[in-house]
């Protein structure tokens, strides 16, 4: 039976802020296109975003200090201009969602409403009470389906067509019932997601498995930056879910089993609004030096009690909630448990700075883009500032959008093949007639457990060389996987076991990575190198997997700009 070939000017896939921000030009400009997801775009992780999106608006800031705590909070492996396009283009941004319909919190005055994030100069993050990834999400879905933009959710993209440098098409399968079909494009857009997933205690959602990171992977396509993983300060013990910036900002303060304000002694300045990887290893260090705090003594306490019931109900309600739901606590009342939690994926798919994949340093992929958290244009360098990642997602989702509709009439169309769909058909019967003795969850638990353990807030050359082997073990026990249901209709067990692959692949680059850089740099922290290294690695990880699945490591410059590295101290 043959397989369905469908025709579009653009396919995008993921529709998170990114995805749909890119559709929505796409389709204003005449453009054909679809967004194929898999789970409908409203579960997207952009809706997970709390605290806010940073621009700088008020008097007191200034798009050239946005720019600066943008590449300091990087610890200057940020390429620059990069940075520059986003901080001058974030105010416009902004107002574009405002116009959209987006609905900001407000000042007395009638303003845009900002708080204080980690590591800026001025309050700047605009925010919608606690929900402001899933108010513009929202909206830039809603605005993208009143032009017309074909979402087909409930889709699985398993492969791109990619031939001699041309990406032309996407492969995926219905996740329903298993039905296959090729999407043939001039253009493809990759807007997947991160990959903290693959850690134990993670805020990500289930879906942020890297699935687009490991496809290009396969096709011996780089992945840049890769051992740059964010661990958010403020995880819910236990599970990780987010308890957004947005709490330190309203001015939440840590404590530990002493009761002492410990950040005093880490970053005696900006205290909780040190730059996330400097709060989160504090946070850490406390609870590995004995001072945690919980049954199980590995948290410490956020305290908001002083913000009084009326503050906490007008800007951290949702916050609030999900304290109570899952630790039974009452932020309004007493402290809350948190821990560190991975959260953000500094590295990705490499692009340019229009979107364009990179082939390697020099060649870019014809017709193949990314945006948003699975790729890595490099605003972010090797540690996030908190708010910038949704200004990344929707300002660089709109602006790669644009640039696909200017190159679309320069691209041709390479007709799509039957035997287009061949790879993603051979792994889905290997998955479905293997009767082997692993199990998904078995592998994933064992994979993400001895990530956090030996690739986590803190590494050594000892610990990054066992994880090396441990994956690569898991990878070979991954070839005797065996799934139960061997059925056509939803079958999650059969989507698990594709994401686990690609979640075993993707993590051999982040350990492999992390083991050549000997230096500590934003959230990469060696203890075996606890210093900064310009000399030798001011410089971006290029790897690539070859067909046997080995890793080979290149690296490519950082573009420099008006702000020359120093000492990053908060």
């Amino acid at each position: 039976m043959s397989i369905p070939i469908y025709t579009y000017d653009a396919v995008i896939v993921g529709s998170g802020l990114a995805g749909s921000a890119a559709a929505r030009e796409l389709k204003q400009a005449g453009k054909n296109v679809a967004v194929i997801t898999k789970l409908h775009p409203l579960r997207s992780h952009s809706g997970a975003a709390q605290g806010g999106i940073n621009a700088a608006l008020s008097d007191v800031d200034s798009i050239e200090l946005h720019e600066f705590d943008t590449v300091k909070g990087a610890d200057y492996l940020a390429d620059q201009d990069a940075v520059e396009l986003m901080c001058q283009k974030a105010p416009e941004t902004i107002r574009w969602a405002e116009r959209m319909g987006a609905a900001f919190s407000r000042t007395d005055d009638g303003k845009i409403a900002q708080r204080p994030f980690g590591g800026q100069s001025s309050p700047r993050a605009c925010f919608a009470k606690d929900r402001t990834g899933l108010t513009l999400l929202q909206t830039i879905y809603e605005q993208a389906l009143r032009v017309g933009v074909d979402f087909i959710d409930e889709w699985y993209a398993a492969d791109i067509i990619y031939e001699d440098g041309k990406v032309s098409g996407v492969v995926a399968f219905n996740i329903r019932n298993q039905e296959k079909a090729i999407f043939n494009a001039k253009a493809v857009m990759f807007a997947t997601g991160g990959y903290a997933r693959a850690f134990k205690i993670s805020s990500n959602a289930h879906a942020n498995t890297g699935d687009g990171l490991s496809i290009v992977a396969r096709h011996g396509l780089p992945l840049e930056d890769m051992e740059f993983v964010q661990f958010h300060p403020s995880g819910l013990s236990g599970s990780g879910i987010l308890i957004s910036e947005a709490a330190r900002g309203e001015g939440g303060k840590l404590l530990n089993s002493e009761g002492e304000r410990f950040m005093e002694r880490y970053a005696p300045n900006k205290l909780e609004l040190a730059s996330r990887d400097v709060v989160a290893r504090a946070i850490i260090n406390e609870i590995r030096e004995g001072r945690g705090v919980g049954p199980r003594k590995d948290a410490v306490y956020i305290d908001l009690t002083h913000l009084g019931k009326e503050k906490i109900m007008e800007r951290l309600p949702e916050l609030r909630d999900l304290a109570i739901t899952f630790l039974g606590l009452d932020m309004i009342k007493e402290p809350i448990l948190i821990s560190a939690t991975a959260h953000y994926s500094m590295g990705g798919i490499p692009v340019d700075i229009d979107g364009h994949v990179r082939k390697n340093n020099d060649e870019l992929v014809e017709g193949f883009y990314a945006a948003g958290e699975c790729a890595c244009v490099s605003v972010h360098g090797a540690n996030r500032l908190g708010a910038n990642s949704v200004l990344e997602a929707l300002l660089f989702g709109r602006h790669v959008g644009q640039s696909m509709v200017n190159d679309i009439e320069t691209l041709y169309l390479r007709e799509a093949e039957q035997s287009d769909a061949d790879t993603m058909i051979t792994e889905m019967e290997r998955i479905l007639t293997n009767n082997g003795k692993e199990t998904v969850p078995g592998l994933r638990n064992e994979l993400q457990q001895s990530m956090t353990d030996n690739a986590g807030v803190f590494r050594t050359e000892e610990t990054l060389s066992k994880q090396v082997e441990i994956v690569k073990a898991l990878r070979k026990r991954f070839e005797n996987i065996r799934i139960d249901d061997k059925s056509k209709i939803f079958n999650t067990d059969l989507q698990e076991a594709i994401e686990l692959g690609h979640m075993l692949d993707y993590a051999l680059f982040i350990v492999e990575s992390a083991l050549a850089r000997k230096e500590s740099r934003g959230a990469h922290y060696r203890e075996d190198f606890t210093t900064r290294d310009d000399e030798a690695f001011m410089k971006h990880t290029m790897a690539y997997m070859d067909a046997n699945g080995e890793i080979s490591l290149d690296y490519m410059a950082v573009t420099p700009g008006k702000f020359e590295p120093q000492e990053r101290t908060y």
